[in-house]
Parts: structure tokens; C-alpha cells; sequence
């Protein structure tokens, strides 16, 4: 039986999932965005509505299948599809919104079942904008809620950053399923 590599992005809106994917993706990712026609608005024009979708090639040619969430609530019915068959989840958070915690616990609350029966990596994005949290304050945080998960800095702009997002959330589930090339390639043996 062939394993399935389905990575799933999740985050509140504006969080940087659509970049992270295609930033990662080897192919044209597929979109679903749309006009934002409520609050969203104020953050950015579109947004996802049901999924992005991007394929990533890995060294000796397996394929890890990168699907990212709409970070609406009101688009919650895709969470749970988009969660099935996958083996883990990374969540971005923008350090800039005004309360990236209450995102954070938001987030891990609803996915905590997929979590628990998967694994789970955290980027924290745009902290060159916001500083404050910290990582070590992530840390803590996710600590109170019973979890263990690595906190990356990320930039969803940077192949480098989000693979690496994706390299912590790989060994997070198995430290012998990421082996590393000479060139920085990833592979899941």
C-alpha cells in the first residue's frame, strides 16, 4: 500500500497559505479565490473559498500533495474534506494581526482531531513586521494546550522557509522519514 503524502496548510485569512503553497509547488497550483465581499476586504481583494492545491516533487520522484484551507470560518465545511487522508498540518499565523494568539488556540482547537491522529508544524508568519510574540512565546502557548509541535519563523514568499516548515512537520511524525540531499532536497523514504 502506498503512502499518500498529503500535507494540508491551514490559518486565518491573510496568513500566507496560498503563497506558502505556491511557493513550494513544482507545478501551477490550482486556486479557488474570489472577490472578498465581506470583512476580508480590508486585508486583501481575494481570497480562498475552497482550496489551493500544489504538488511538490521530491527527490527520487514521490510527490507531496500541498493542500491549503480558506482561512474563513465561513468556509469550514472544506476543513474537514480538505483533512481527509492527510497525514499533517501546517498551520500558519500572521504575527501581525492584532490577536495571533487568539488565532493560534482558534485554530488549534478546530483542528485538534486531525492533529491528534496526524502531526502538526506552526509557521509564524510576517514577523519582520510585528516581532512581538516571540517564538518561545508560541512555544509556551501551545505547551498550555497540551501539544508539542515545532515553531518556525516563516516567510511564505521563501521556497527555503516553507520547505523547511514542511521538513519540521516530516520529522515531527517520523525523524526517519526526512532524508536530506547534498543540494538541501528533501525526500520521504
Amino acid at each position: 500500500m502506498a503512502l499518500y503524502n498529503k500535507l494540508i496548510f491551514t490559518g486565518p485569512v491573510g496568513a500566507g497559505k496560498t503563497t506558502a503553497i505556491a511557493s513550494l509547488s513544482d507545478e501551477p497550483p490550482v486556486r479557488t479565490d474570489a472577490l472578498a465581499s465581506d470583512m476580508t476586504r480590508k486585508f486583501k481583494q481575494d481570497t480562498t473559498v475552497a482550496l489551493d492545491y500544489g504538488v511538490m516533487t521530491l527527490e527520487g520522484g514521490g510527490k507531496l500533495h500541498l493542500y491549503g484551507t480558506p482561512g474563513q470560518e465561513r468556509f469550514d465545511f472544506m476543513w474537514e474534506i480538505l483533512t481527509e487522508g492527510g497525514i499533517g498540518l501546517a498551520l500558519l499565523i500572521d504575527n501581525s494581526s492584532p490577536d495571533p494568539f487568539r488565532d493560534l488556540r482558534f485554530f488549534l482547537g478546530r483542528f485538534r482531531p486531525f492533529i491528534d491522529q496526524s502531526g502538526l508544524a506552526i509557521g509564524i508568519t510576517r514577523m519582520d513586521l510585528k516581532s512581538d510574540p516571540t517564538l518561545e512565546a508560541y512555544n509556551r502557548e501551545i505547551e498550555k494546550l497540551g501539544l508539542k509541535a515545532p515553531v518556525l519563523e516563516v516567510d511564505a514568499r521563501s521556497r527555503r522557509d516553507v520547505s523547511l516548515l514542511v521538513q519540521a512537520l516530516l520529522f515531527h511524525l517520523d525523524p526517519g522519514l526526512v532524508v536530506e540531499d547534498d543540494d538541501g532536497q528533501f525526500a520521504v523514504s
